[in-house]
């Protein structure tokens, strides 16, 4: 009885984690955008670390965050530097830029992943991946 029980251990390994496969989002499958622009970014810094964001958080340069103009908060945009084709995902949680020509201003850690602390500011192509649920 012992040795019955025993030899389905394995067996619970490997369908363990089979079973678990359709609750877990897999990126292997490109995710299409509900709406894709482009546009000019920037990004901010530690000088704004602990300042409130307009969402009420406390700014974390180090986040995957961003500030739009108009975009609910809590919408998820994939932010691709057109020069490199470096990205990243961000939340946005914040609003602005309030520079006459730019459509987002991403953390100092976005613009680090993407190529932007050099340059500043570089044109990027923004794309809507998920807007946050309506309670």
């Amino acid at each position: 009885m012992i040795w019955a029980a025993l030899r389905w251990v394995p067996l619970m390994f490997l369908i363990a984690p089979a079973m678990e496969a359709p609750l877990v989002a897999h990126l292997n499958q490109p995710v299409k955008p509900i709406k894709t622009w482009v546009g000019n970014a920037s990004w901010y810094g530690p000088g704004f670390n602990g300042r409130k964001t307009a969402n009420g958080e406390s700014f974390d340069c180090e986040a995957l965050t961003a500030a739009h103009p108009n975009l609910p908060f809590g919408s998820f945009v994939r932010v691709v530097n057109t020069r490199n084709g470096q990205f990243e995902l961000v939340r946005i949680n914040d609003r602005g830029p309030y520079q006459e020509g730019r459509e987002i201003d991403v953390s100092y850690r976005v613009a680090r992943k993407i190529g932007l602390i050099h340059s500043g500011v570089s044109q990027v192509r923004l794309e809507l991946i998920q807007l946050p649920e309506k309670h």
